[in-house]
């Protein structure tokens, strides 16, 4: 099946035809590893990476390619040259996204933003035809890659992560959201965006796309709110449209009453944990009721849900009780991933926590801040991996001299550490940026 004529990429990007043969594409691929039969490559280029290199390899089963200079190429390829390939891809997703009768949803936020999305996507596909963001490719190149598998859908649900000030602009600009969700503001990436407050900036940068808002009423960084679209709020806080009450606690499970604005109520059990899922969970119902789904298909599906790989997952390491969240760590998520350690400890709560990275000259005083806050807990002991950590590790010494604090370079080091000394009756929190490789202290 063709997705895509030549005719439309060339209108798409303003390309020139610099040799012709297909004239038709099933799909866009920017990996000559993965690209199937029939479809277009777009060579990209990075710091570290030039797609041009592939192209040869690309063209064995792909049937054409966009690049920024020619390359040798066997004939019956259609290459299409551009200035800027990036640009290009963007370019082709925006096209077919104005091109389709879809509703769009932009989910964006610090935390909470990947499960938020899966949530509303579960939800959504029980009733209508659902593209949703592949994983966590939130960003410039993800997220139009993604949109350009859009073809007969009813509805897109898309991520939407930032760096720096102007991100989420640019791809509202691309994804042209109906609804935006803002599921919290807090310190993250600070090295690209260098303050809390162009954090907010960059998130409300979404506002000026969409017709409906989806906010968190209990955030007190969501102030201030720009912008003339309706704006739905959820939260725990009596004002919100869509609110939770009696939140029950379960291992591994959590329950919770769902009441809205408009007067109806109903009950969701979870299959994951953590107080922020319910947020993220009303999030999920303030969309779909905007979509018309039905309060008892909405309940249904979240109970379905099965969250989200490495956020919160519950292990064993020698009987104790591990919580494994290793997708990526900020202050914000640290901390509500340790204020589950807390509640769910059975014997020690033990902290096995690496380096909260992209902090900019923000770190220090982020980690020193996490260690003051973690000895006015119930943790027992804390094992802090990395460089930054090393302040964490001197200020939960330095609240409590009782509590045991070890500094280690490494996550096999944390490992042997943790290996001598936990036992059946601990609860164990492993947590820590992508980049310092905690999965590791739970490997064999």
């Amino acid at each position: 099946m063709s997705r895509y004529t030549l005719t439309e990429i060339l209108e798409a990007t303003s390309g020139r035809l610099i040799l012709r043969g297909a004239d038709a594409f099933s799909g866009v691929s920017i990996d000559s590893r993965t690209i199937k039969d029939g479809d277009l490559f777009v060579a990209l280029r990075g710091e570290r990476f030039d797609g041009h290199l592939f192209v040869d390899e690309a063209l064995k089963k792909g049937v054409g390619a966009i690049v920024s200079y020619p390359p040798v190429v066997p004939r019956g390829r259609s290459i299409i040259h551009v200035s800027n390939t990036l640009r290009a891809l963007q370019r082709i997703a925006r096209y077919r996204r104005l091109s389709r009768q879809v509703t769009v949803v932009g989910v964006t936020g610090t935390n909470g933003k990947t499960t938020t999305k899966e949530m509303i996507a579960a939800v959504l596909d029980g009733r209508y035809k659902v593209l949703s963001s592949r994983g966590n490719l939130n960003n410039q190149i993800g997220l139009p890659l993604c949109l350009t598998d859009l073809d007969d859908h009813d509805m897109a649900v898309l991520e939407m992560g930032a760096s720096r000030s102007g991100d989420i602009r640019e791809l509202s600009d691309i994804a042209r959201p109906d609804i935006g969700v803002i599921t919290n503001i807090g310190p993250a990436h600070l090295d690209g965006f260098g303050s809390l407050e162009i954090v907010r900036e960059t998130k409300y940068e979404i506002l000026d796309f969409v017709k409906t808002a989806v906010l968190n009423a209990d955030d007190p960084n969501i102030k201030d709110v720009p912008g003339q679209c309706r704006v739905v709020t959820f939260g725990m806080n009596q004002e919100a449209d869509v609110r939770a009450d009696n939140i029950v606690h379960e291992e591994g499970e959590l329950s919770f009453r769902v009441h809205l604005k408009e007067g109806d109520s109903f009950d969701i059990r979870l299959r994951v944990f953590g107080l922020f899922n319910v947020y993220n969970a009303l999030a999920a119902v303030a969309v779909c009721r905007l979509l018309d789904v039905p309060v008892d298909i909405i309940s249904a599906s979240l109970g379905e849900f099965g969250g989200v790989p490495m956020r919160l997952e519950l292990k064993e390491l020698k009987g104790a009780l591990v919580i494994s969240d290793l997708y990526n760590a900020n202050p914000a998520s640290m901390e509500e991933a340790v204020k589950e350690l807390v509640r769910l400890r059975r014997g020690r709560a033990v902290a096995v926590l690496g380096d909260m990275l992209e902090l900019g000259p923000y770190g220090e005083q982020a980690h020193r801040k996490l260690g003051r806050w973690l000895a006015t807990l119930n943790v027992d002991v804390l094992i802090a991996v990395g460089d930054l950590m090393s302040y964490t590790c001197e200020e939960f010494s330095a609240g409590n001299g009782n509590l045991k604090a070890l500094h280690v370079r490494d996550p096999q080091e944390a490992r042997e550490i943790l290996l001598g000394m936990v036992g059946k009756e601990d609860t164990v929190l492993i947590k820590g940026s992508r980049g310092m490789r905690l999965e590791r202290v739970l490997e064999n």
